[in-house]
């Protein structure tokens, strides 16, 4: 069976070899130098200023919102447009957290938001103070362009860049366009730290508050500096600033286990990037021959760096015939993401408009992925565009 993942980390044998050699000398595995160092390499390989690691990637999408309410950037009341194609876990926080959601509908052919798309929802609701954008599996729309636009309406740009990690467009990398950018390594998504995630940002103040805001409110991870600072503005001393807890928070740390791991596997970040944009333009190719498929439009982008190969059907009554194939191939197949969001229970108990999202609804009725990870063999590829090909 062609599954959606293959392994839990990239060159496992060696990895968890490493592993257990790393767990058996460490004497602490609480957060510490492997999640410091891994935070460091990070905001290297992606070229951001600060990076912040915490225990999963909906955990990041819950703290950065919690920061930037901290902060005053955002207030509770705020409406946030959001991708109508995501997951549940860029809605979920501002739901929890006061916001008021908005979802802006993708374009069929990019799976993203577009600067018309976005332009379509601020026509509706005039009052947006921030667009959480997912960049969706590995693909993007007119970012640069979305940026700008923000910028120009001060309207906060957020990316959920979870399942695009790598991609580029322009010469720049798919989170590297907003004030912030989350990311996660759960096992099935590009860099695996088992459960994982990371903040990126260049905005200072926003920084300081993620890290106090991941562990308690306290200042302990702070630079030495910084806490002089923090304490001085509230009078606090030395002796109580360890129990001092500054801004609502959560405890959202992750181990020196999952540290090590990203450690590890940030090693190999060019070899699956590369691997999968291989994948995705031999795949794609059969798709762009195929009448049955809509083809995706991506000539803008530099890289696309996907986990998964969106299957897009213009005729719905296809759509059961060709999960057929690939399940009795033995290929995992799964929906869109969560596909339109407005369909979704939890949405629809909170929200009571949901709104219109033609475009994301004509995806949910239409589409399907199967995974594309970069241990996939020849033999396995050829299986795949097989399965590609159309039957008329």
């Amino acid at each position: 069976m062609i599954k959606l993942q293959k392994s839990t980390f990239f060159n496992e044998e060696d990895t968890k070899k490493k592993l257990c050699e790393f767990i058996k000398q460490a004497r602490f595995l609480s957060m510490g130098e492997e999640c410091k160092k891994f935070e460091d390499n990070f905001s290297k390989k992606q070229g951001r200023k600060y990076s912040v690691f915490v225990n999963s990637g909906s955990s990041a999408n819950l703290l950065l919102i919690q920061a930037l309410l901290n902060i005053g950037r955002l207030k509770k009341g705020d409406i946030v447009a959001v991708s109508a194609l995501t997951w549940p876990t860029n809605i979920m926080p501002l739901i929890e957290l006061g916001l008021q959601p908005i979802l802006v509908d993708c374009e069929v052919d990019s799976l993203n938001v577009s600067t018309r798309t976005l332009k379509d929802a601020l026509e509706i609701q005039p009052n947006i103070k921030a667009f959480f954008l997912t960049n969706t599996l590995g693909l993007a729309d007119d970012i640069s362009e979305i940026a700008i636009f923000c910028s120009d309406k001060k309207i906060i740009l957020l990316e959920d860049n979870c399942e695009s990690l790598g991609s580029v467009v322009g010469g720049k990398l798919l989170g590297n366009f907003g004030l912030a950018s989350t990311f996660s390594f759960f096992v099935g998504h590009h860099i695996s730290t088992i459960e994982g995630g990371m903040i990126c940002t260049d905005d200072e103040e926003l920084y300081e508050n993620v890290v106090i805001s991941r562990s308690h409110g306290w200042d302990r991870h702070l630079s030495p500096d910084s806490q002089k600072k923090i304490r001085k503005h509230y009078d606090i001393d030395d002796f109580f600033a360890k129990y001092t807890f500054y801004d609502l928070a959560y405890n959202l740390r992750p181990t020196e286990i999952n540290g090590f791991l990203g450690n590890n596997q940030i090693n190999y970040w060019g070899h699956l990037v590369n691997k999968r944009f291989d994948n995705f333009i031999k795949l794609h190719k059969i798709i762009e021959s195929n009448e049955d498929m809509v083809s995706l439009r991506f000539s803008h982008m530099d890289v696309v760096s996907n986990f998964a190969i969106p299957v897009i059907l213009k005729d719905q009554l296809l759509v059961a015939d060709y999960k057929k194939k690939f399940v009795d191939a033995e290929v995992e197949i799964r929906p869109m993401i969560a596909g339109n969001m407005a369909r979704q229970p939890f949405y629809r108990k909170y929200v009571s408009n949901p709104g219109n999202q033609p475009n994301a609804e004509f995806v949910h009725a239409h589409s399907f992925y199967f995974g594309n990870n970069p241990e996939l063999t020849e033999a396995e590829l050829n299986l795949l565009s097989e399965l590609l090909v159309g039957d008329r």
